[in-house]
């Protein structure tokens, strides 16, 4: 039965539904056009240490809980030197240290595995798996150590960051035995069977300064990495390279043909083990500057992002021993850099972020589809930052353990079911438009439609995006479904929704002033804020021949997730 609360909001609705943009999107629940991969299960940061300390430790253990796939985390840093060895600053920007290695007076190799240990141990205890990066250079290995430590901040120069860690190793046994000792450690820490369920890639974009070294050295970086590991655990799970979107685009085809062909220069036999394939992909927001008749406005840059994913695609789609091969796209994100601070960040927290992310993965799936790729994760590049300020514009999942309304979109991810359905929307951008144009005319009112094996369970996110970061017309959505759980003659419905009042700490912070010290009633409001919220109560509706429709308005940059169940009367 439709309860009173949601009577009166379904009124509401109906009374301003002429108001706004009019936009039909519908459902064929007998019409399954392809599982839908859970890619939107991944996260990564720049600095290890953040996980073991309390927010973040607090947000490791609510991405566990994201369910009910797999939550994996992928994070630099992890063979970084402290420097001295006894520094460790993990609260810093871009930094992270383990002193995993370092070498005695005489130069025998020292491992010490205690920080990877913790930072390990916190990810597993929370129901999250590494994605392990066998990176960065420590500094008794490094052909270049000094400068070693970097020290960042929001507005440094980026280049500043590529130190001594970037460098290839004075020597590659020394390398390889390096990482065969990691992970051999890490099978008798937790064991064959756990660590064969994780995924280990070599480096992070190597065809840009986070390599000082050639495309070759490279590929003997990799090999000696992939030989250590494999000779500790043959089953595990191992790939790369991470290269980044964009520059130097032979550099992914030219690492496919070493894996396939190439000599292995630690083995010297033919190709190198390959079980994924890894490439990063980011958008480009701008701002655009005030004239005289038009103020200023923040813009992102969709069509950046995707052609970096198409391309990767392409490329990994005429390999055709390897384009079955998992996908991962490893740093997903609409800008390029989290710890830093522009004013073409100011996306980071609000709602442009989470309808973005809700358009951009559907379009990456699209892709997946159309060149035939394995496409396994989407891996979002933010976490957390302590003792920070408040909703500080970096690119993070939550501020001072209040959750952004980003995260609330892994959650409605995290909801979705194993198949695809066929859908269609008045107010959907095609793919290619996208890929080419982003979104610049009027508003993308897009969907994405599931449901499980059964088909008694749908659900169907839908959402209301524009690059611009300016007020837009609402959309008024009549939603149709039809071939809908056969012998039901009712669904119950379940709207969860991003918007300005609900599932939004951010808005709420505005709200009460923009604190920096909120009273323990204030913090307490605020964590409430930031988890995923309804719209109004569930609701029962009836359904006739297997259809139903219902009708709501959905604002700019606003996203709805619909649960729907059908049951006997």
């Amino acid at each position: 039965m439709i309860t009173k609360t949601s009577l009166v909001y379904v009124l509401l609705c109906l009374a301003s539904f002429s108001a706004a943009r009019h936009v039909n999107i519908s459902v064929d629940a007998s019409d399954v056009i392809g599982t839908l991969p859970p890619v939107a299960r991944f996260f990564g940061a720049d600095e290890p240490n953040q996980a073991t300390y309390p927010d973040g430790e607090s947000l490791i253990h609510d991405l566990g809980d994201l369910g009910p796939h797999q939550t994996y985390f992928r994070t630099h840093n992890l063979l970084t030197t402290c420097d001295p060895p006894d520094n460790i600053e993990p609260k810093r920007l871009k930094w992270g240290c383990t002193n995993a290695y370092t070498q005695d007076d005489s130069g025998n190799p020292i491992y010490n595995w205690t920080i990877i240990d913790k930072i390990f141990d916190t990810y597993l205890a929370n129901n999250v798996k590494p994605y392990v990066q066998a990176s960065f250079m420590p500094k008794a290995l490094s052909t270049n150590p000094e400068p070693y430590t970097l020290y960042f901040d929001a507005e440094s120069e980026y280049n500043q960051i590529y130190v001594g860690w970037s460098y290839p190793p004075t020597s590659w046994q020394k390398w390889g035995e390096l990482i065969y000792r990691w992970a051999m450690h890490c099978v008798e820490r937790y064991g064959k069977d756990e660590v064969e369920s994780w995924y280990w890639e070599v480096w992070n974009e190597p065809n840009i300064p986070y390599w000082n070294g050639t495309q070759t050295q490279y590929f003997t970086l990799y090999d000696y990495a992939v030989s250590g590991i494999l000779k500790a655990l043959p089953s595990a799970t191992v790939g790369g390279p991470e290269v980044a979107g964009g520059p130097d685009g032979d550099w992914l085809g030219l690492f496919l043909d070493h894996t396939i062909n190439g000599q292995n220069n630690a083995t010297g036999g033919k190709g190198a083990p390959l079980d994924f394939i890894s490439f990063h992909a980011k958008g480009s927001p701008t701002y655009i500057n005030a004239t005289n008749s038009v103020p200023g406005h923040l813009q992102m840059n969709m069509s950046a992002e995707l052609t970096n994913v198409k391309d990767a695609f392409a490329v990994i789609s005429n390999y055709t021993t390897l384009n079955t091969l998992p996908v991962f796209i490893g740093e997903d994100d609409p800008d390029s850099c989290a710890a830093c601070l522009s004013p073409e960040v100011g996306y980071r927290n609000g709602l442009i972020f989470p309808s973005y992310t809700a358009a951009v993965f559907t379009r990456e799936i699209d892709l997946a589809m159309k060149y035939n790729i394995n496409f396994t994760g989407a891996l979002t590049w933010a976490f957390q930052f302590e003792d920070h300020p408040y909703f500080d514009n970096f690119r993070v999942l939550a501020t001072n353990g209040i959750h952004k309304p980003i995260l609330n979109i892994f959650r409605m991810f995290g909801k979705m079911q194993s198949k695809r359905l066929q859908t269609s929307s008045t107010g959907q951008y095609p793919l290619d438009s996208v890929v080419t144009g982003s979104i610049r005319g009027e508003s993308d009112v897009g969907v994405l439609a599931s449901a499980d094996e059964t088909g008694n369970t749908l659900a169907v996110m839908i959402w209301n995006y524009h690059d611009d970061g300016l007020p837009k017309q609402d959309a008024q959505v009549s939603f149709n479904v039809t071939s809908a759980f056969p012998g039901c003659s009712e669904a119950d419905v379940t709207h969860y929704r991003i918007d300005q009042s609900h599932s939004n700490a951010y808005s709420t912070w505005l709200a009460m002033g923009s604190l920096q010290d909120p009273t323990k009633a204030q913090y307490a409001q605020l964590k409430a804020a930031g988890q995923l919220q309804m719209l109004y109560e569930p609701m029962s509706i009836k359904v006739e021949d297997g259809g139903f429709g219902l009708q709501f308005d959905l604002p700019i940059h606003a996203t709805s997730l619909l649960i729907l169940e059908g049951r006997q009367g």
